[in-house]
């Protein structure tokens, strides 16, 4: 009995530590998919030196979907270090 009361509080250490990073991640994505296109405006003001491009032009063509993908694998590595942690992680 005491190995399944364990791996519930194993499980909900995981649990806690992935949502934990989920919530993490949808606030990284919420800042960069809609607060920073409401200050194109002001970031249209900053030039980006080597490109040439407003900044604020930048970010809502360029700037998000680059922070989406780079989101994407250190979401994936950070989850995979969890489930690691715990002993859920799946074998390559």
């Amino acid at each position: 009995m005491a190995n399944s009361a364990d791996l519930k509080a194993k499980e909900e250490a995981h649990w806690a530590k992935t949502s934990r990073l989920m919530y993490t991640h949808l606030a990284v994505w919420f800042f960069f998919g809609f607060i920073i296109h409401m200050f194109v405006k002001p970031l249209n003001n900053i030039i980006i030196p080597i490109l040439g491009f407003p900044l604020g032009f930048y970010m809502a063509a360029q700037g998000s979907l680059i922070v989406f993908v780079v989101m994407l694998f250190m979401f994936a590595k950070q989850q995979d270090k969890i489930d690691r942690e715990f002993g859920f992680a799946e074998e390559d």
